[in-house]
């Protein structure tokens, strides 16, 4: 009986609990951001691998990965405690998190196979740990509340929190780098840097389950077994539109994002900029840390402005129109000089509120999915859904990392050398064109996409009326 009423009560959650749940990716966040903007350049520049390879380990550990995302949504979606199904992992592995994290940027002195073996094995296992704690923090969402309005709400503020967790990393990784540099190595200054940000994720994992609590419960005989569970996923089209549009909206970001630190140090260079009558010389280094400062601000914006469109456009159209401004004002990106600071900034402005607007939008989407699956089935399988929607994630980081290493060698990149021109057009191509050509997929694949506000009031209402007919017979 406690089940049923907690599947039909529809409470707005309070601002304090949405808080703690979005406090969870913005520790999630400060360690995608480093993996997606600092990895790859400290892996060629710091520690002194080449980047072809550092894109086939990305390829083979971060596919290893995404498999293991709808593992870890099985496991989460059959655990039993008295906290729930999904909180107890943001408690579990919290500390683990955090410690791997440290090793994965610690330099050993090892020759170049060693370095590599070890950027294997610590890759990995912080992927497998990054899973663990990510998918059921996902899947949480989707228990909080069975309203559609407060997880929209839920996902804005998670992206909000998302979005502060990597503007803190991208506001403040350089500076301390450099600070703890000083009278050490670089690399010295990498592992100091990622410690204090280890120390802050594990604390705010701890907050998120202490903050948060599962609402919908679904009944035992609503969860079924795996076989069922994969064999309903592989026959909702909704859930392989987004899986489509999830995984390139990812190649769009990670492109972009790897290519950050490499375009301002090798093409963009020290420059001389004239703002409002004064003249400033910034370092490359300077010009980075802004520009990734400045798209995340954005991106937050992006996320503000999510439920306000999606509530008059739907979240479908609102879904178009941000990828679609993405991948032209990507393309556009390419036509810019290296030296027009101001109109590569204020692309990038524009760049950041475009894309930000979609990725909560997401996240509601696939509790709609997880809705919808339970309508056509009769069976709920939460964890699944969202494990899926990391998993594409992983997918898209995947591709758009491995491509970021395999572009970089085969236009010849060396580290910490003038680059050839040819070099040069690469590291263009990467954070303009080639990122653009992700966000125009996301644009081609969700137009597919059929679950509109009207389909899923219909579901909601039919899924509200199953059980009041249940609390009734009960």
């Amino acid at each position: 009986m406690q089940s049923l009423e907690n599947n039909l009560t529809i409470e707005r959650l309070p601002i304090s609990e949405k808080v703690a749940y979005g406090l969870g990716d913005f520790a999630s966040s400060m360690f995608w951001k480093l993996f997606s903007m600092f990895m790859l350049f400290f892996y060629t520049d710091v520690f002194g691998i080449s980047a072809a390879a550092v894109g086939t380990m990305f390829l083979v550990t971060r596919v290893w990965d995404a498999a293991n995302d709808p593992i870890m949504g099985v496991i989460s979606d059959r655990t039993t405690t008295k906290w729930g199904r999904f909180r107890p992992f943001l408690l579990w592995v919290a500390v683990p998190f955090g410690i791997i994290g440290v090793l994965t940027f610690t330099t050993p002195d090892f020759n170049e196979t060693g370095k590599l073996v070890y950027a294997y094995v610590t890759y990995t296992l912080m992927m497998m740990v990054y899973t663990a704690i990510n998918v059921p923090y996902g899947s949480l969402m989707g228990v909080m509340s069975s309203d559609g309005e407060q997880r929209t709400s839920l996902a804005s503020w998670r992206f909000i929190g998302a979005f502060s967790g990597g503007l803190f990393v991208t506001s403040t990784a350089n500076s301390l780098i450099e600070h703890f540099s000083e009278g050490r190595t670089e690399a010295v200054g990498f592992q100091i840097t990622i410690a204090i940000y280890a120390i802050v994720a594990a604390i705010l994992f701890i907050l998120v389950f202490l903050g948060t609590k599962e609402r919908v419960i679904p009944e035992k005989e609503k969860t079924g077994s795996l076989k069922e569970d994969i064999k309903d996923l592989w026959k909702n089209k909704p859930w392989f539109i987004m899986l489509g549009a999830n995984i390139s909206t990812l190649i769009f970001i990670s492109m972009r994002d790897g290519s950050i630190l490499f375009y301002f140090k090798y093409v963009v260079g020290d420059q001389v900029v004239s703002l409002f009558g004064n003249t400033y010389v910034w370092s490359s280094t300077s010009l980075s840390s802004a520009y990734m400062s400045i798209w995340l601000a954005t991106n937050i914006i992006g996320v503000i402005l999510a439920k306000p469109l999606s509530s008059r456009l739907g979240k479908k159209n609102t879904f178009i129109l941000s990828a679609l401004t993405s991948a032209v004002f990507s393309f556009i990106f390419f036509f810019i000089a290296p030296d027009q600071i101001i109109a590569i900034y204020g692309l990038n402005i524009l760049l950041g509120i475009s894309s930000g607007i979609v990725l909560p939008l997401g996240w509601s989407m696939y509790a709609d999915i997880a809705d919808y699956s339970e309508w056509k089935t009769g069976r709920r399988a939460t964890g699944l859904v969202f494990s899926s929607g990391s998993m594409s994630q992983k997918f898209g980081w995947t591709i758009g990392g491995a491509l970021s290493g395999w572009m970089l060698g085969a236009f010849g990149f060396e580290p910490n050398v003038e680059q050839t021109e040819i070099a040069i057009l690469g590291i263009r191509l990467m954070i303009s064109v080639i990122a653009g050509i992700g966000a125009l997929m996301a644009f081609i694949f969700i137009r597919s996409y059929n679950l509109d506000e009207e389909m899923m009031r219909i579901v909601k209402n039919d899924l509200t009326k199953e059980k009041e007919e249940e609390l009734i017979t009960v």
